[in-house]
């Protein structure tokens, strides 16, 4: 045995042990990556959901266009960073319009807000289908090398994503739960008439929150825009993962929308590892029909 290491060969099972830790360390990362993206998407949702029980089907298409505002930018002023600073900030002004010409006049009609935010997001993906194309597009990743974790090499442009969403999302958690705005949104959510007859502006409200939740969608598709193909139905498929998040978390809950991401995606993400992602997918569905069906008001809502 001593002639066997010292002529400098090792065991097989080293190297079998630092390949489950590297796949471990792998699918862990590539789980919060997904579950950090997904609350910052679903938080908006969430709060929208729970304050005038509007459920914004151009959610998604909010999500695909701040991918494709990078896009742009790096045609206009050849910089991801200009493109990174101006996604949130262009859908959060598309997502004031959004709420002033359409969405104001219906929030007392909760079936026909879903067929007009259904109807804009059909409208959202044509435009960029008819300007841009069809066809997948691709952003170069700002910074590229690879960080030594835990005996596993991972992207650095992927450890930024999770800390900048995590930064992101404590943010909007101090904003709502700790700031003046913040506790006139909770005020409104609880009981919109007291918080109407004790002289918060409701409406004003209302347009605080849409805004907030266009562009934390907007940001999380300029973040996500150099590690996947671009589409005008990429947010589709975004949108359908987030509503899971918010219906499992909990409506009108900011630890819900993390929560719920953890579960849908993260859950997804590690399934995905040992399983082919359709069924991965078909598993996570039949989660949230399981929760819905015992916890309709969701795990994280009291």
């Amino acid at each position: 045995m001593v002639l066997y290491y010292a002529s400098g060969a090792l065991p097989t099972f080293l190297f079998e042990d630092y390949a489950v830790m590297e796949k471990i360390v792998v699918t862990f990362l590539n789980a919060l990556t997904l579950t950090m993206i997904l609350s910052l998407i679903a938080l908006g949702l969430a709060v929208i959901f729970g304050l005038r029980g509007v459920i914004n089907l151009a959610h998604g298409e909010f999500f695909m266009l701040g991918a494709y505002a990078v896009v742009a930018a790096d045609y206009f002023l050849p910089s991801f960073w200009g493109g990174f600073v101006l996604a949130p900030l262009a859908v959060a002004g598309l997502g004031w319009i959004v709420e002033r010409s359409i969405i104001r006049f219906l929030y007392e009609k909760p079936l026909d807000t879903l067929l007009a935010t259904w109807g804009l997001s059909i409208v959202l993906r044509e435009i960029v289908r008819l300007t841009i194309g069809a066809g997948y597009r691709y952003t170069s990743v700002p910074f590229s090398g690879k960080a030594h974790i835990f005996g596993a090499d991972y992207p650095i442009y992927r450890i930024f994503i999770i800390g900048l969403t995590a930064a992101v999302f404590m943010g909007a958690v101090y904003f709502f739960l700790y700031t003046h705005y913040g506790l006139r949104i909770r005020a409104a959510i609880a009981d919109r008439d007291m918080a109407g007859a004790l002289g918060i502006n409701t409406s004003r409200v209302d347009q605080i929150v849409f805004v907030i939740g266009a562009g934390m969608a907007g940001l999380a598709g300029a973040i996500m825009s150099p590690i996947v193909g671009l589409n005008p139905n990429m947010g589709v498929d975004f949108f359908a993962k987030t509503f899971l998040v918010v219906i499992v978390g909990g409506v009108g809950t900011i630890y819900g929308a993390l929560g719920g991401s953890a579960l849908i995606g993260g859950g997804e993400s590690v399934l995905s590892t040992f399983i082919r992602p359709i069924v991965a997918q078909a598993c996570i569905l039949f989660f949230a029909i399981v929760i819905i069906r015992f916890r309709p008001q969701g795990l994280f809502q009291s």
